[in-house]
């Protein structure tokens, strides 16, 4: 196992950098670019060795795209509601386009992506609530949009269009634990790619040190729109809420950010 110490680190990632286009090593996996990256430097996965590497991690994206990177899962409270299956889906969801072909006919849907931005065309937003220390799910059917009014009057039947009672919400306590561990300081590496042949190809391009999660950061960019939160359920399977971040924007998160190549 080779171990580094952070200026070592540095030192081969910029080498990499020089290196030009280097071949997905890992052909068919989305973490081909780390998985590439890890093997370059000789490291194995998800594994720094450098001193304090409990507190480091090595990050890597493409520049070129316009997916999302999954920061963690987290349901929301109350918990004990299950809410995503036991209201939000029977309550709020709509026919799955499988239903009656993969699943079975009365198979239901609820997959939003929601920010602190702006509504979904179905009138769902988060808001980040400062005074009750929360991040609130909230749904106001006057900003449902004409193409969902059939869906709209569904739930007028089902449950009423006033607000979601209860709303379900993450406390900033159980939000600030789980980003904190999950977002730890990172070498932040991007890289270009491209396919000739079938074969995909990676150009390093960019090194980031970033330093000091900052929580209020973070609740900053879920009410621009930069970080989201996902929800993938179907009647039969709950794919897990996901808070998701758009692509570049992982230094917003830090106070600490240091350009170094």
């Amino acid at each position: 196992m080779i171990t580094y110490s952070k200026e070592s680190l540095i030192n081969e990632l910029v080498k990499i950098c020089h290196m030009g286009w280097i071949p997905n090593a890992r052909p068919g996996n989305a973490g081909g670019i780390g998985n590439t990256l890890e093997d370059l430097l000789g490291i194995k996965e998800n594994n720094l060795p450098i001193p304090n590497a409990a507190e480091w991690e090595l990050k890597c994206q493409r520049t070129n795209t316009s997916s999302l990177t999954t920061l963690f899962h987290m349901e929301p409270s109350p918990r004990a509601c299950r809410f995503v299956p036991q209201i939000l889906l029977p309550q709020y969801g709509w026919k799955h386009k499988q239903a009656g072909i993969v699943y079975p006919a009365s198979e239901l849907s609820f997959r939003q992506t929601l920010d602190g931005h702006s509504r979904t065309d179905r009138g769902f937003m988060v808001i980040v609530d400062r005074i009750a220390r929360k991040v609130i799910v909230s749904f106001d059917y006057k900003s449902v949009g004409t193409n969902q009014q059939e869906w709209l009057d569904s739930v007028r039947q089902r449950v009423g269009v006033g607000e979601l009672s209860p709303q379900p919400y993450w406390g900033f306590d159980d939000l600030y634990h789980k980003a904190g561990t999950k977002l730890l300081n990172a070498f932040y590496v991007q890289a270009e790619s491209k396919k000739d042949d079938n074969q995909e190809y990676f150009s390093y391009c960019r090194i980031q040190i970033l330093r000091k999660f900052s929580f209020d950061h973070f609740l900053n960019a879920i009410e621009n729109g930069s970080v989201l939160v996902d929800f993938n359920a179907r009647t039969g399977h709950n794919h897990g809420t996901k808070y998701r971040l758009r692509q570049d924007c992982l230094p917003e998160l830090y106070d600490e950010i240091l350009d170094v190549y």
